[in-house]
């Protein structure tokens, strides 16, 4: 079941969501150097210091214990949101998505 995380375009933000009957949450936030993020499974961090770019998977490993991935897209074209320095198109042309481990 494909998920599009709900994110505002503010500069750094926490959300808690449940996914596949898992328990995530997920810190996005701007540095100097881009858009980053970090994913705790039931409160226990499994990934930290993660560089947002578009189309490409965020977990990659199972052996971090969630089922399935996330990855940003831009709706607008191929950018990645790590280059956008405003945050301001975050939830809008960038998109959090989360895939479950039966479409990945």
């Amino acid at each position: 079941m494909t998920v599009i995380i709900p994110l505002s375009n503010v500069a750094s933000q926490t959300l808690s969501v449940a996914l596949d009957g898992q328990s995530c949450q997920i810190k996005v936030y701007q540095k100097t150097t881009g858009l980053f993020l970090d994913l705790s499974l039931n409160n226990a961090p499994i990934l930290s210091g993660q560089i947002c770019r578009d189309r490409v998977k965020i977990i990659r490993e199972s052996y971090l214990g969630i089922q399935g991935d996330f990855a940003f897209f831009d709706t607008q074209g191929l950018s990645d949101p790590v280059y956008d320095p405003t945050y301001a198109a975050l939830g809008t042309r960038f998109k959090l998505v989360f895939f479950s481990a039966s479409e990945l």
